[in-house]
């Protein structure tokens, strides 16, 4: 008896569940490693700010007829350096600045949802941008995403070290000749990815347990910045799998109405969060001398 076996006869082949998995384990691994490094930074209230903001331009991509992940994409990424650009060094004034990117994003979200449901052109728009619905995602979606997970690899892989350097000493980066303020943009752009693609998977408003809750698992059960990223990345596949799978197989637990694939990823996300750093983190955590 393999894995394979419990799988719902025809599970693997059909379309929408294909795109669903590449989707799903691309906004897995890149929201683990943006992730580990927001947590680092002490930034998650950021990220969330900028899940919000990113909400936004989604809505704006399709009020104008342009794919939902352009539209995320661009909203992170005006919101990250939107807040970049004030540049304040208290963290109270950061979270600040965070919190008021949270209203307008949320703000202008509202209006430009109105005015699609109003215009009766896409009724079904507010609860894609803001729940996700990984099951209808058109054909096309994998290039694009595929791009998005590429982009922030590559850039993890060239600059993990000098981004951890300077999460935890900034001033010892300069001193090595590094950029500070350039290692602040690059986690920016990688958190904007990952806002992106965690958005189109689980919905912007949702998206911030996708980001967070498996890179905040993964520091209760490592220490090491290496081995806590791929854990991130390891849970955040399990649940994002896991979830979509809960969800198809609700339909026969439910009469024919499923479960929404948003729920089922958060509800695993938050299930490990609660029960698994109880029970491993003394195992992989490495024992305190002295």
């Amino acid at each position: 008896m393999t894995l394979l076996s419990f799988l719902p006869a025809g599970f693997l082949d059909s379309g929408p569940v294909q795109r669903a998995l590449v989707t799903g384990a691309v906004a897995a691994v890149i929201s683990a490693i943006a992730g580990v490094l927001t947590l680092i930074r002490g930034q998650s209230f950021a990220g969330h700010a900028l899940t919000d903001v990113s909400a936004a331009g989604g809505a704006a991509a399709v009020l104008f007829g342009a794919g939902p992940l352009a539209g995320f994409l661009a909203g992170a990424l005006v919101g990250g350096f939107g807040m970049e650009t004030v540049e304040l060094r208290r963290r109270s004034e950061r979270d600040l600045v965070a919190g008021i990117m949270l209203g307008l994003g949320l703000g202008v979200s509202a209006l430009i949802l109105g005015r699609i449901v109003s215009s009766g052109s896409n009724g079904g728009a507010p609860v894609t941008i803001l729940f996700g619905s990984l099951f209808i995602l058109p054909p096309g979606v994998i290039l694009p995403v595929s791009i998005c997970g590429a982009v922030a690899v590559v850039l993890a892989a060239l600059f993990t070290r000098p981004l951890l350097l300077a999460a935890l000493d900034p001033d010892l980066l300069t001193v090595q000749g590094g950029s500070p303020r350039l290692m602040r943009l690059v986690h920016l752009t990688m958190l904007a990815l990952a806002v992106a693609v965690s958005s189109l998977t689980v919905g912007a408003i949702l998206s911030t347990a996708f980001l967070i809750g498996p890179a905040a698992t993964a520091t209760r059960l490592s220490a090491r910045p290496g081995r806590t990223m791929a854990l991130a990345a390891i849970l955040g596949l399990i649940a994002g799998w896991g979830g979509i799978l809960m969800s198809y197989k609700s339909y026969d637990w439910t009469d024919g109405h499923a479960w929404p694939v948003s729920f089922c990823i958060v509800a695993l996300i938050v299930a490990a969060h609660l029960l698994l750093p109880p029970v491993f983190g003394r195992l992989l955590k490495p024992r305190q001398k002295g």
